[in-house]
């Protein structure tokens, strides 16, 4: 049963971050050109949306990297 609650929450992460990471500026402007911020930021992830979508990120690959540790210990 814990086996397919943390693979669920697992896969369910690895998608999330998948998103997450194509949401993300390349050397354009990214999420923050769609929220009009995309010509006035100077560094990468300077405008609000950016900072957040960094955090939400950490947590998704945070969640991510323990439950790929909990499913090897669970299943080894």
């Amino acid at each position: 049963m814990l086996t397919w609650i943390i693979g669920t929450l697992h896969v369910l992460s690895a998608i999330t971050m998948v998103g997450l990471v194509l949401l993300h500026s390349g050397k354009g402007g990214g999420v923050s050109d769609m929220f009009g911020g995309g010509a006035s930021a100077t560094a990468a992830g300077s405008t609000v949306a950016e900072k957040n979508l960094d955090r939400i990120t950490i947590v998704a690959a945070t969640t991510f990297g323990f439950t790929t540790l909990s499913l090897g210990l669970i299943l080894a």
